[in-house]
């Protein structure tokens, strides 16, 4: 029942269409996987109606991340949510497995092959404590999630098959069952390469889109455009419940305080797309630093250690970058769903065509 995904219709995202985002120029595949060393695997679950749920790895780095752990920080925009492992993180401010995702009643299976995973790993023969972290959104619509469908094995095997390079989107890994602005949504991803003069840092994010509001695209209210929105007509089913997980890497090297710092502000990116978020979003963003400067090697974390990091001032261009980059990944997660009818009906994709025209009409001058 494992599916690669496929694309949908509106799969040429705006960037594509001539239609940037932000200020700033994108890195050569737009992907979280411009940070270099970074990975990402999918495992796809789709099967007749009932099913439509994965998993999403992403690595960030292809060593031994329980030995070479990595700077991250940890932010909440609204908690209801089940975020494992989020509490190591704020406290040590490092990540030592492969970021997860996947759906609300999975995360067990999910931390289980993380930490199976990590225990084999060559050098980890002495590890007695891992920090499995793994975020989640509820593809209930859509999935049978009460089925459980996802499995050690599936999950395990997104981190086996992560790789470098292009990244694919929309009803994919973790996004394949979710529901985004009541249009199909799904994973989406996105970078900034900033230029030498800001530091000529790379940023890239990856996001799981199940959340809603009043979709804007590129300041455009595509959603109340195309008639579809929160409180439309004020029917109750137009619910802005929801969740959105956002992973973010750079090759910047930061503290975990300003990595924190980092993933707050890639809420500015969901602001503007039109988030509520409500009530019942779980509202997630964890940041972290490939630079080897900072990295928290072995032998570092056994003696006293300095470490090269970018200072406070130099942070402005990476929140510009986050805040741009998280903003696009979410479109292009809409951009490249498709419909979908699943467990408890069907979800259409966003009208791409329409969409790109209306955002193309708001940009000409005069309007």
């Amino acid at each position: 029942m494992s599916a690669p995904g496929r694309a949908g219709e509106g799969a040429q995202d705006l960037r594509g269409a001539g239609v940037p985002i932000g200020i700033l120029p994108a890195g050569p595949r737009d992907a979280i996987t411009d940070v270099v060393g970074v990975r990402v695997g999918h495992v796809t679950l789709e099967q007749g109606r009932d099913i439509h749920t994965g998993v999403t790895a992403i690595l960030p780095h292809g060593g031994n991340l329980w030995q070479d752990k990595v700077p991250a920080g940890f932010f909440v925009a609204n908690g209801f949510g089940k975020f494992a492992g989020s509490t190591q993180i704020e406290e040590l401010g490092e990540i030592e497995t492969p970021i997860l995702l996947t759906n609300t009643l999975s995360v067990p299976e999910a931390m289980a092959a993380s930490v199976e995973w990590t225990l084999d790993q060559p050098g980890n023969e002495e590890v007695r404590t891992v920090n499995a972290v793994v975020g989640e959104t509820n593809d209930g619509f859509l999935n049978d999630i009460r089925g459980r469908h996802v499995s050690i094995a599936d999950a395990r095997r997104a981190i086996e098959t992560a790789q470098e390079g292009p990244v694919a989107e929309g009803a994919v890994g973790a996004g394949t069952g979710t529901v985004a602005f009541g249009w199909k949504g799904g994973i989406g991803t996105a970078s900034r390469k900033l230029p030498l003069s800001l530091g000529g840092w790379t940023l890239g994010v990856l996001v799981q889109a199940n959340y809603g509001g009043v979709l804007s695209v590129a300041g455009t209210p595509v959603g109340q455009e195309l008639g579809q929105y929160l409180y439309k007509d004020k029917v109750p089913e137009k619910s802005a419940d929801g969740s959105i997980v956002i992973v973010i890497a750079t090759d910047a090297p930061l503290s975990d305080r300003n990595l924190r710092r980092l993933a707050k502000r890639a809420f500015v990116g969901v602001a503007r797309t039109g988030s509520a978020f409500s009530n019942g979003s779980g509202d997630y963003a964890v940041a972290f630093s490939t630079a080897m400067d900072v990295r928290r090697t072995a032998p570092r974390r056994k003696e006293q250690a300095v470490y090269s990091e970018l200072s406070n001032d130099r942070m402005t261009p990476l929140f510009q970058a986050v805040a741009e980059a998280s903003e696009e990944s979410v479109y292009n997660a809409l951009f490249a769903a498709y419909d979908v009818t699943g467990h408890r009906g069907t979800v259409r994709a966003l009208p791409a065509a329409k969409a790109r025209a209306l955002v193309r009409k708001r940009a000409q001058p005069g309007n």
